[in-house]
């Protein structure tokens, strides 16, 4: 009988799926370096050793049924592998599995079955055979009420994924606020979300810059106010001027259509992660070199 403990610790050396991991154990009756190596020889093992890599590559997805909608990013090390079809495959199959279920978190959805494992397993299972580190990043599941509209909108084949929520108006106009979003890239919906140390740090740079400009302090801290309502008006969907007609503002434009924008959700594919810079040409002649 193989233990579910020894059926773990040989995944967690390995990283492979777990249902590989105890049929490798069930062969080699226990032996857990034996199992190791039986892994290794069918590939299997293999994706565990990308663990180091970096994936900043991929593609991001929106999956919607009804008033729920699940957005993914899965990342690759590289932008040949994001443009496979079964890494495409994969992403739809993540993003199915996921909406038709009540997963709400990445945990969750890693957990998930999937055939005779989980979507984890499915995950390290295409890493072996596609031959890169492939990384199931974030989720987001996103739920609107009946007199609401998504709003969806995929850039550059799924580079940015944008979600958007309208109440009232209609479907239309939560894809035009979804490809503003996708354009600007705004960090925040609405004014009252940007967090108040980040709103502080942004109003001491500001008051600095008019003193350097030689203001005095009185008149610097009436400038900055003015120069925070600029910030704002950057960084938040809800502010920012509409770019299908500059003489208006997002929340105008929905308003103007008999709707109220309610939230927004974005994901760019890579964002955050420190890509390795290799020089190609060197890594070539390395080789060649050997």
């Amino acid at each position: 009988m193989i233990s579910a403990s020894l059926v773990k610790e040989l995944r967690d050396q390995t990283g492979a799926g777990m249902m590989d991991c105890k049929k490798a154990l069930t062969e080699c009756d226990g032996n857990l370096e034996a199992a190791i190596d039986w892994l290794r020889e069918k590939g299997i093992a293999k994706a565990g050793k990308k663990g180091a890599r970096i994936a900043a590559e991929g593609l991001a997805d929106i999956f919607v049924k009804g008033n729920k909608a699940v957005m993914i990013e899965i990342n690759a090390e590289t932008d040949f592998v994001s443009k496979n079809d079964e890494f495409k495959e994969l992403i739809k199959t993540v993003g199915e599995t996921i909406l038709n279920s009540d997963a709400k978190t990445l945990e969750e959805a890693n957990e998930l079955p999937y055939e005779d494992g989980t979507i984890k397993d499915l995950i390290i299972a295409k890493t072996s055979k596609i031959g890169e580190k492939l990384d199931f990043r974030r989720l987001a599941v996103i739920e609107k009420n009946d007199d609401e509209f998504f709003g969806q909108y995929l850039h550059m084949g799924g580079k940015i994924a944008v979600v958007t929520v309208v109440k009232g108006a209609n479907e239309e106009v939560a894809k035009d606020v979804a490809m503003q979003a996708a354009a600007m890239k705004p960090k925040y919906v609405f004014k009252e979300d940007v967090p108040a140390e980040e709103v502080a740090r942004e109003r001491e740079v500001l008051k600095e810059q008019a003193i350097n400009e030689g203001k005095s302090a009185e008149i610097a801290e009436k400038m900055v106010e003015g120069r925070l309502n600029k910030f704002y008006k950057e960084i938040c969907l809800a502010l920012q001027a509409f770019i299908k007609d500059g003489d208006i503002d997002v929340t105008k434009y929905v308003t103007d259509n008999g709707g109220e924008l309610i939230g927004m959700s974005m994901f760019v594919v890579g964002e955050g992660i420190e890509k390795r810079q290799d020089n190609f040409a060197e890594e070539v002649m390395a080789q060649i070199n050997k």
